[in-house]
């Protein structure tokens, strides 16, 4: 068993031109939030579930760093209490364990969701989720830096 740890799946926010690696996060989670549709047929005893559509959404957490661009991003958001379009960020995903595949990465538009800050007494923390703006699509992402950004293809 060959376990993934988990900076081997790695966030770059796109911040101007560049995409700039996700750091001093202390989470960034998934979640599928799946839509399902469940019947129940007459003759039959037991009920069926099929997935008819996803509302994926990342819970995140930094420490704040002001020398940090992408923390620079949400806070100007979070607060500027930005609406609608002025409140979505574009991030990718990426498996930089993946060496079979070019296409290692995830790239979405999100809509930035804020709900807290200033929760932790020992550093200014912001948090809350991205939501999915839009559907993803499978790219290449590849570095020249040492995944501090990357080049998306």
């Amino acid at each position: 068993m060959a376990l993934v740890k988990r900076c081997e799946k790695l966030a770059f926010m796109k911040v101007g031109e560049k995409y700039c690696r996700m750091t001093n996060f202390t989470e960034i989670s998934v979640g599928k939030n799946t839509k399902e549709y469940t019947r129940q047929y007459v003759d039959e005893e037991f009920e069926r579930s099929s997935v008819v559509g996803y509302a994926t959404s990342v819970s995140y957490s930094f420490d704040y760093d002001n020398e940090n661009e992408v923390h620079a991003v949400i806070k100007k958001i979070t607060d500027g209490e930005l609406l609608a379009d002025d409140a979505v960020v574009e991030i990718v995903m990426v498996d930089v364990t993946d060496k079979e595949s070019s296409n290692n990465a995830i790239s979405r538009s999100w809509s930035v969701i804020p709900e807290n800050e200033g929760g932790s007494i020992d550093a200014y923390t912001y948090s809350g989720s991205f939501r999915a703006n839009g559907p993803g699509k499978v790219v290449s992402a590849v570095s020249a830096d040492g995944w501090q950004t990357v080049t998306v293809k």
